[in-house]
C-alpha cells in the first residue's frame, strides 16, 4: 500500500514510521528498500483485501496523477460489510482501477459488480506478446467518420481474452514504464475497448494520455463516455446506426488489356 494512518494522517512509507490499515485499522510497517517501490505492509502475514495486488513503479506512476485524498479509497458495501480499497476514487464517483497482473474473470466480474461505477487501465506491457500483437493488429483497425476511433475484427487476436467481455470500458496502456523517444509511437496514447459492438465489429477508440487524466480528474470522462455507449444503443426494435467505415475508393476496371501475341490492345469482354 502506498498510505497508511500515522496520527489520523494518510502518510506515505517512511523508515521507522509506524502506521495503522485504513482499510481494516490493523498495524501497518514501512517498507523501504533499494529494490521495490516503498510501500506500507501487514505487520502479520494477512491481506485484508484478496483484491489487492503487489504494486510496480506502473501503478505509482499512474496513481500520482490524482489528488492524494483519491488515491487508495476504501469501500464498504452497507449491506454485507464487505470491504474493498479503490486505486483511485474521484470526486464524481468514478473508480478507476490500475490492473497490472493477470485478473481471473470472475474476480473482474466481482470487482465490477462491487465498484459498479468503475473503468480499467490495464497494465499491456506485463507480457511481451501483448505489445506486440497490439502493434501487428493495430494497422488492420479499420476508420470511422469519428478521429480516433476505429472499428476491430477479431478483438480476440488484438486484446488479452480476460478482458473482452468486461461490462465497463477497458484502456490497455502499451508505453508502461519506457520512455518513447519517438512522439509519433503510437504507445503514447492509451486504447480503449468500449463494452458494445456494432454488427460483428468491437469499437476501440485512442485516447490521448493526457486527455484521459484530464477528463478523469474534471469529471467530463462519465457524460462523455456514457453518451457516446448510448449513441450506439438503438430503440428497440431499430437497427444499429453504424458509423461509416473509411475505405479506400475503388480504382475503376479497365475495359481493355494489352494482348501480347496481337501486340495491341484488346476490349475485354463481359459476361
Amino acid at each position: 500500500m502506498k498510505y497508511a494512518l500515522v496520527n489520523n494522517i494518510k502518510t506515505e512509507a517512511q523508515k521507522g514510521l509506524k502506521g495503522y490499515c485504513p482499510n481494516c485499522s490493523l498495524e501497518l510497517t514501512a517498507k523501504c528498500g533499494d529494490y521495490k517501490v516503498h510501500h506500507w505492509s501487514h505487520k502479520k502475514t494477512i491481506n485484508c483485501d484478496p483484491w489487492w495486488e503487489t504494486e510496480t513503479e506502473w501503478h505509482r506512476n499512474w496513481k500520482n496523477h490524482y489528488p492524494a485524498d483519491w488515491q487508495e479509497f476504501s469501500f464498504e458495501d452497507p449491506k454485507t460489510n464487505e470491504k474493498h480499497i479503490a486505486d483511485i476514487q474521484t470526486v464524481h464517483n468514478l473508480v478507476i482501477e490500475f490492473q497490472h497482473s493477470n485478473i481471473d474473470p470472475k474476480e473482474r466480474i466481482n470487482r465490477e459488480l462491487f465498484y459498479k461505477n468503475i473503468i480499467w487501465v490495464v497494465d499491456g506491457t506485463r507480457l511481451k506478446r501483448d505489445c506486440s500483437r497490439f502493434l501487428k493488429s493495430f494497422k488492420n483497425f479499420k476508420k470511422t467518420e469519428k478521429k480516433g476511433l476505429f472499428f476491430v475484427d477479431y478483438i480476440d487476436e488484438v486484446f488479452p481474452k480476460n478482458w473482452l467481455n468486461s461490462s465497463v470500458p477497458v484502456l490497455f496502456d502499451f508505453k508502461g514504464i519506457e520512455d518513447l523517444i519517438d512522439n509519433t509511437d503510437i504507445r503514447h496514447n492509451l486504447y480503449c475497448l468500449f463494452q458494445v459492438r456494432v454488427g460483428r465489429y468491437s469499437l476501440v477508440a485512442e485516447i490521448p494520455r493526457k486527455a484521459f487524466i484530464g477528463t478523469t480528474i474534471n469529471g467530463e470522462w462519465i457524460t462523455r463516455s456514457k453518451n457516446f455507449i448510448e449513441s450506439l444503443i438503438p430503440p428497440k426494435n431499430q437497427p444499429i446506426q453504424n458509423q461509416k467505415i473509411k475505405t479506400k475508393p475503388k480504382h475503376r476496371e479497365g475495359t481493355h488489356y494489352y494482348d501480347q501475341k496481337k501486340g495491341k490492345l484488346v476490349k475485354k469482354w463481359r459476361f
